[in-house]
């Protein structure tokens, strides 16, 4: 079986999320000025295609929110073209704790990845992990496509980053990155997603501001309120 060498990344870290109304947004981003700044790439639409199995097993899972829960999706930054590199993520969350495995390969590669014609690593610990996890639950298909515009911010002398994703939207058919970036809007019109990624706590100054902003932690699955918006209006 062939293989692909690809670049890994190997993350573990506490992730906390939070809804924003477009006023908390502003506010929390002037606030930032002076800790925290955008990075190179400014504001980018991201992409993800969610793996699932057909009777969609992995996000109603998920949604009963368990001790422990995984997931697999294909993560493009922009327009990803069959040439274009993207990410294959594993993403597992423990007791509050996110680990997220991640290989660099092509759309067809991927594809060929879980028709099980090719290894993404041969000798890696990551493709194990992965290729296990394709072969633990089978079948697994493209069943949802997560898309909003992330500006990502990183803190210049320490491990703090944090993320605030605008019009986060979803689909649940033309599963592709050949289609246009639409999708049906996931929030009320305006409300973002901020989520906070550490190794270890929340500094004083971030708590300062969540507190004087009013802005609480909150709860949210982006793939997860998909399928339950999807559910619904189907009913």
């Amino acid at each position: 079986m062939e293989s692909v060498q690809a670049p890994i990344t190997v993350m573990q870290r506490v992730e906390w999320k939070y809804i924003l109304s477009a006023e908390q947004t502003e506010f929390f981003c002037e606030r930032l000025v002076g800790h925290m700044k955008p990075d190179a790439y400014g504001l980018t639409t991201i992409q993800s295609l969610y793996y699932d199995t057909p009777d969609r097993r992995i996000v109603r899972t998920s949604i009963e929110k368990p001790a422990f829960k995984e997931k697999i999706r294909l993560r493009a930054y922009g327009r990803a073209t069959n040439a274009s590199p993207v990410f294959l993520e594993l993403k597992r969350k423990a007791f509050g704790i996110v680990y997220k495995r991640r290989v660099q390969a092509t759309v067809p590669e991927v594809n060929r990845f879980f028709a099980g014609e090719l290894n993404l690593d041969e000798e890696g610990q990551i493709d194990r992990e992965i290729t296990y996890f394709r072969d633990y639950y089978k079948n697994l298909e493209p069943a949802c496509m997560i898309l909003y515009d992330r500006t990502a911010y990183y803190e210049p002398d320490g491990d703090l980053r944090l993320t605030v994703d605008r019009n986060p939207r979803y689909r649940l058919d033309a599963l592709s990155f050949d289609y246009a970036p639409v999708g049906i809007p996931l929030l009320d019109p305006g409300e973002t997603i901020l989520e906070i990624k550490v190794q270890d706590t929340i500094p004083l100054w971030l708590v300062r501001i969540l507190s004087d902003g009013n802005i609480k932690h909150g709860s949210i699955s982006k793939y997860g309120e998909a399928y339950r918006l999807g559910m619904r209006s189907r009913n």
